[in-house]
């Protein structure tokens, strides 16, 4: 097959991909890993270039990585929960109604010389995306009606946050076993909010109207990966990636609920990884990965009753520190097995929680499996299993700012993950 065959085949799948990607497996709301091979290792793979996935992981990669096409899809099943209580008294649990989600990748990467790598990835970020039905509480006490929502709005209720990242890369060999690399980063970004009718009373006149129940917006902004990777001998290799925050345009339509007048800006990113040989058949991976999700206003600010201004509420998320353990069996020319482990920061701090019904990013760790099947000379099938164990976190309701000094209720989300993927790739 050609290289114009390649490309034609390349741009039908990244088409593919275009589409709207929404929630995984999580970290906060990154995921816990980008392209299959990976996700089987934990997430860990910034000192491997095993994969054409350099935009998302380490853009230094795409030197090392050769001719290659990857296709994914994911089935992402998360359980999502909140309750409510009063004075010791339980006042119900909703659960979210939507459990399956679909999440195609791509990569493509080429070896122009023996220095010279290029490729283009596209890949997603969510995790933001619940949908309780209505009719579920009685919020006759916070001034809504008796068959209100979790969050004492009418009908349901529910946010959906979708990112979609193109990561065109070039890497270079500053050495012959040391590259440096680069991707450009599009982002495009769709968010819808429902439900949140209560909220429309915290935020300034002018933007009432801008907070819930007006369908998708999109925002897209323009950002930055930079990466190294080096091989020192043929057992230990070293990478490292960093992006900054990428600064996005505003979500007009919910201007009155996220800070800044509906800005949500990509955090700053970064990671460090290495990888050693211990066989010829057995390798390990260990990253460490921090997402400063603090310094977004939209995330980060502290909730409160006051909505869409430059410091207006949001989300309260801290920072959070992410270890990716991953180990890799060759079994033969033929079949290799991959099992990992991933444990990171809980983002939403107990005093925080009401927000965070509309967004339980409490994951903590995933645990993996993984592996790849040789398909003739030139194709391959990858795949991953991962399994996140169920995580509660429980605080005071914003709500008693509202009832006055004393007022004791509590508040908790919960969420559990599930997930598998299959990949299709190509060495040509």
């Amino acid at each position: 097959m050609t290289f114009k065959h390649h490309a034609l085949r390349a741009a039908a799948l990244l088409a593919l991909g275009a589409a709207a990607l929404p929630a995984q497996a999580t970290n906060g709301y990154f995921a816990h890993g980008y392209g299959i091979k990976a996700k089987g290792m934990g997430g860990a793979g910034l000192a491997l270039a095993q994969d054409a996935f350099a935009g998302a992981n380490n853009p230094a990669q795409a030197a090392f990585a050769g001719n290659r096409m990857e296709a994914g899809l994911e089935f992402f099943m998360p359980k999502r929960e909140t309750s409510r209580s009063y004075g010791g008294m339980d006042l119900g649990t909703v659960q979210s109604e939507k459990n399956l989600f679909y999440v195609p990748e791509f990569g493509y990467n080429v070896g122009l010389s023996q220095k010279l790598g290029i490729g283009i990835s596209v890949y997603g970020n969510g995790g933001m995306n619940t949908t309780y039905p209505g009719g579920t509480t009685d919020c006759t006490a916070f001034g809504g009606a008796a068959g209100s929502n979790a969050l004492c709005g009418m009908g349901k209720l529910g946010v959906d946050l979708t990112q979609m990242i193109v990561a065109p890369t070039v890497a270079y060999r500053v050495a012959d076993n040391h590259a440096i690399g680069v991707s450009p980063l599009f982002v495009y970004q769709q968010f819808s909010a429902y439900g949140l009718d209560m909220f429309k009373n915290f935020t300034n006149p002018p933007n009432a109207g801008a907070v819930t129940n007006n369908g998708h917006d999109s925002s897209t902004g323009f950002g930055l990966r930079l990466g190294y990777l080096g091989k020192f001998g043929d057992r230990f290799s070293v990478g490292a990636s960093y992006s900054p925050e990428i600064s996005m345009s505003r979500f007009k339509d919910y201007a009155g609920l996220f800070a800044e007048g509906g800005k949500f800006n990509i955090p700053e990113n970064m990671g460090l990884g290495v990888a050693f040989q211990f066989t010829p058949t057995l390798q390990m991976a260990l990253d460490y990965n921090r997402i400063n999700y603090s310094k977004v206003p939209a995330i980060g600010n502290a909730p409160s009753l006051s909505l869409g201004g430059p410091s207006g509420g949001g989300f309260g998320w801290s920072d959070v520190n992410i270890v990716k353990l991953g180990v890799q069996w060759q079994v033969n020319a033929s079949h290799t097995l991959r099992v990992g482990i991933n444990h990171g920061d809980n983002p939403v701090p107990s005093t925080n929680i009401t927000p965070n019904i509309l967004a339980p990013g409490v994951m903590t760790t995933h645990i993996t499996i993984g592996g790849t099947h040789a398909v003739g000379s030139s194709s391959e099938l990858s795949w991953h299993f991962t399994h996140a164990p169920r995580v509660t976190s429980s605080g005071p309701s914003l709500f008693n700012s509202m009832m006055g000094s004393g007022t004791a209720i509590q508040e908790s989300v919960s969420m559990r993950q599930n997930a598998f993927g299959i990949q299709w790739g190509m060495k040509f």
